[in-house]
């Protein structure tokens, strides 16, 4: 089995979420589809997949397990690029 590959900013963003006052559990090693954090705020829950925002786009599309698991997910998920991104996905800025 090989390592799971974690985004070039993925830490960056769990610092700055944990900053926020988030709860963060970094689950990118799970794999088969199952998203990169799960971040809990205000009492709600979010699944978070990461992507590279200075990848090239081919880079930045999920892989087919991350949209089948997507598609099947009836809660909170979003993919995000950056902290902004990631606050947004919290709701702690406005869209």
């Amino acid at each position: 089995m090989r390592a799971a590959r974690t985004d070039r900013n993925q830490t960056e963003i769990v610092n700055a979420l944990r900053k926020l006052g988030c709860s963060v559990a970094v689950t990118s090693a799970m794999g088969k589809g199952f998203p990169d954090l799960v971040v809990g705020w205000r009492g709600r829950n979010f699944l978070l997949e990461i992507k590279d925002g200075e990848a090239i786009p081919s880079k930045r599309k999920l892989t087919p397990d991350e949209q089948k698991f997507h598609d099947f997910w009836l809660g909170d998920i979003k993919v995000v690029e950056s902290v902004e991104d990631a606050y947004k996905a919290v709701g702690a800025v406005k869209s």
